[in-house]
Formats: structure tokens, sequence, C-alpha cells
């Protein structure tokens, strides 16, 4: 995937109150690194930040991650917080770093939900395993999860809708919900947030696939 680099985006997200350095540090204690105890839900590629921003305002009752790998993307979700001055979501912090780092990051059962919103595809079949709803990605959340914990997954990729259906299929998850057009079905969109990305594509006409899994794991 090619990004165009934003200059002193690094700078930007190594100073920023908003972002945690080192959070291999905080493995097993995340829960301390915010002003409440509360439950952790993360996101995993999470984008310019519209949509965990929204989340962390709405549930204040939560505690949010959101993970990012690119810094010159990271940078615009750091200036959206930065904008909003003293209303800037206390309960949120970001993260710069790979997805696969995620269970040196998180210890087993620290996450209570798991979102995944417009991952990249990898459509080339010999990358199968990078994609996040692949059975690889699948043991990871497993790990970090509390018991029953909850993977939420939007794309308007067919093939790998198809493809994260076939993964859970085969792995010790449960489908709690499946949509095929997303905001016509009137239970799933409920409470629907969408991404910079979702409004986009929905407004070319392109259905949002959702799928909604818990780990059957004790």
């Amino acid at each position: 995937m090619r990004l165009k680099h934003v200059p002193g985006a690094e700078d930007a997200v190594a100073s920023s109150p908003f972002c945690i350095q080192n959070p291999e540090d905080f493995r097993g204690s995340w829960r301390t690194a915010f002003p409440d105890p509360n439950p952790i839900h993360i996101e995993i590629g999470m984008g310019k930040g519209r949509f965990l921003i929204q989340l962390a305002l709405k549930h204040p009752e939560i505690n949010y991650i959101g993970i990012e790998k690119y810094s010159s993307v990271l940078v615009r979700a750091i200036q959206k917080m930065q904008n909003m001055g003293t209303d800037a979501p206390g309960n949120l912090f970001f993260i710069c770093t790979d997805a696969e780092k995620i269970t040196e990051i998180f210890a087993p059962g620290e996450i209570s939900k798991v979102y995944l919103n417009f991952s990249d595809p990898w459509p080339k079949e010999r990358h199968a395993k990078r994609r996040l709803t692949s059975r690889q990605f699948l043991q990871h959340y497993e790990q970090i999860l509390i018991p029953q914990g909850v993977v939420e997954f939007k794309t308007d990729n067919k093939d790998l809708f198809d493809f994260s259906l076939n993964e859970i299929s085969d792995s010790h998850w449960k489908l709690l919900g499946c949509t095929y057009d997303l905001h016509k079905d009137e239970k799933l969109n409920a409470q629907n947030i969408m991404t910079e990305y979702e409004e986009k594509f929905s407004s070319l006409g392109n259905p949002i696939f959702k799928l909604i899994i818990a780990s059957l794991n004790a």
C-alpha cells in the first residue's frame, strides 16, 4: 500500500500525549494507563480515527486503544484530538505499531473487544495470512481477549468477507451476527458508527458487509 508521506509525522506521533510510547511496558497493566479501570476495546488499523473518537465520546464507560501502523495516517487522528481541545475524550489512546505485535503488547484476557474496519484485503493468495481475519490473526485475538470476547469486522470487499467467514468456520469462534448489506440491516445498523472509508464506499453504492464473532475459548 502506497501512502503519501506526511513530513514530521513520526515526530508528532513520538511527542503526542495521545500516543503511548513503548506500549510493551504496559502489557498486563493497561487499565492503569487510563483515568478509570474500565474494560478495554481496541481498533486495529484505525486509520484517521473518526470511528474510535466517536465511540470514545459515546461510551465513557469503556477505554479505547487505536492501533495504526503508519505514522502518516495516525497523525491525522492526533490532529483531530488536538482540534477538540478539552473536549477530546480522555478514555482513548493511540499506538503506532504493527498488528502482528498485539500479543507482545496485551496480556491474555486484557481486551474485551476488537474492531476491524475496512482492513487491507491483501488480495494475493500468498498473502492470505496477513489478512486481519486470517486464522493466524484470529489466534492472536483469542490470546488477548477475555472469555467470550468479541471481534467486529466491517468491509466492502466481498472476497475478503467470504474468506473471513471461512476462516471463522474452521476456528474456535461463534458467529453472533452477519450481514451482506449493513445499512439495510435494521438490527446490526442500529448503533453503527461510520468510518471515513465506510462513508466513501457506501456513497458510491457499495454494500457494507459486517460480522460479529465471539471466542469460544473459556
